[in-house]
């Protein structure tokens, strides 16, 4: 069970890192369009679909990622001293009766979106020549189908954190830096960096 539930993890985490290229893309775009129309005066009129199009590609693949490293926001002000069991009760319920029905619409009405805009090879109308929205929105149900795995995923933690007490464990992903190995690493000491601090702080030959 646990390899199964860490395969979705992984499924969720390679699309969610895959598809985090586009924040380079999009940016790299819109440096590139802010220098073509202010610079060259030569502005791209389909440039600001392209770009909500990205932005919203982006936004709906990495939805799966963040639910798989359990990174949406929550409301832990009371949550976070809840025991595991309560905690798994709440989420477990909260799944079954808001997630599941709203991520199931969600890719059922994607589909249809889908399917429509390629039977009418569907293209942006905010220009003459308007790039084409049918890949746009073949996204959103494949990402709703993959955020739908990783919900049932989060419900069997649910069911496996009640019957254990505690909960399971997911796939390591990146990981914010440990300080104290850092300086273990690199071989620096806390007396070293309070010595730099000092002379930053108060320089040699600075007597003011």
């Amino acid at each position: 069970m646990q390899k199964l539930l860490l395969a979705v993890d992984k499924l969720s985490t390679v699309v969610g890192q895959a598809f985090s290229w586009l924040i380079l893309v999009l940016t790299l775009m819109i440096s590139w369009e802010v220098f073509s129309r202010y610079v060259m005066d030569n502005p791209h009129p389909w440039a600001f679909d392209v770009m909500s199009m990205m932005y919203g590609t982006l936004f709906m693949t990495a939805g799966a990622y963040t639910l798989s490293k359990n990174g949406h926001v929550r409301g832990d002000v009371l949550y976070g001293f809840f025991p595991p069991r309560l905690q798994a009760g709440l989420d477990l319920a909260l799944y079954i009766l808001f997630f599941i029905p709203g991520v199931v619409a969600m890719a059922w009405a994607g589909y249809n979106f889908a399917a429509e805009s390629w039977a009418i090879n569907e293209h942006s109308n905010i220009t003459a020549n308007g790039p084409p929205v049918y890949p746009f929105k073949t996204v959103i149900p494949i990402a709703g189908a993959i955020l739908l795995a990783q919900g049932l995923v989060e419900i069997v933690r649910c069911i496996v954190c009640l019957k254990q007490g505690e909960w399971p464990s997911r796939g390591e992903d990146v990981e914010e830096v440990d300080v104290a190995k850092l300086k273990e690493m690199v071989h620096v000491k806390d007396e070293d960096i309070a010595k730099l601090d000092e002379y930053v702080v108060h320089p040699k030959g600075n007597h003011s």
